[in-house]
């Protein structure tokens, strides 16, 4: 299987009052196409900022960051994050409210002709699930329901990438438990390759198939879970 993401010797620090502060050491990691990772550990411990590396958010200081054979970050190399294919969803969403579901997973597909956009976004409301739910709006939808519309925004584009961070925090925890299964599955039927930030071990083993644990900056563990459907 190929090599999706790869992480090499990855150092990402910020200058303070004190001096330079390293917040990730020594980060390395590959993720195969089609896999989904989890970068899993504690408020503080570096996972979300190895997630905006990645996004192309923050410059690392040493090391590298490649998508497939494409160089994304070194000390002397920044692709721009619009040029990376690269998707993100967050844990707030941030659904328009103005705009109805399908407006809302189709904003990122401006440039297509219209035919092809809505074709896409229709593919992509099945994808999730939602096929019906396209002239309602944020507040009209459940919080699952808009973790499904953000997902399907996310894809839409089709990114060689999508990042996830920590986008079950703010449900219940029978929600969220139902989605982390369901996320997976859709993120399967994709094909799309995905890496997770969480705090929520259980979360991690219900998504990931690979986990990484982090502490003070530097990756413990990358490990696979036995061989899932």
């Amino acid at each position: 299987m190929s090599s999706a993401l790869r992480l090499e010797g990855v150092r990402i620090a910020y200058e303070g009052a004190r001096g330079l502060h390293t917040a990730v050491d020594n980060f390395s990691m590959t993720l195969e196409a089609g896999r989904i990772g989890c970068l899993l550990g504690p408020s503080g411990c570096g996972k979300t900022t190895v997630l905006r590396a990645i996004a192309g958010f923050e410059p690392v200081r040493a090391g590298a960051i490649f998508l497939g054979e494409l160089p994304l970050s070194s000390p002397t190399t920044h692709v721009p994050p619009e040029q990376r294919r690269v998707g993100m969803m967050f844990q707030e969403y941030a659904l328009f409210p103005h705009l109805n579901a399908t407006q809302n997973v189709g904003f990122g597909l401006r440039r297509l002709a219209r035919e092809e956009r809505d074709a896409k976004v229709a593919a992509m409301l099945a994808l999730v699930g939602l096929q019906d739910a396209g002239e309602r709006y944020p507040h009209e939808l459940s919080g699952g329901q808009q973790q499904r519309i953000a997902l399907a925004r996310a894809l839409a584009p089709a990114p060689a990438l999508l990042l996830l961070d920590e986008p079950f925090s703010n449900l219940d925890s029978g929600t969220r438990e139902r989605l982390t299964t369901e996320v997976r599955e859709i993120l399967k039927a994709a094909g799309q390759t995905a890496v997770l930030v969480t705090h929520n071990e259980a979360e991690a083993h219900a998504m990931a198939d690979r986990i990484g644990v982090m502490h003070n900056g530097r990756l413990a563990r990358w490990s696979g879970q036995a061989e899932r459907a």
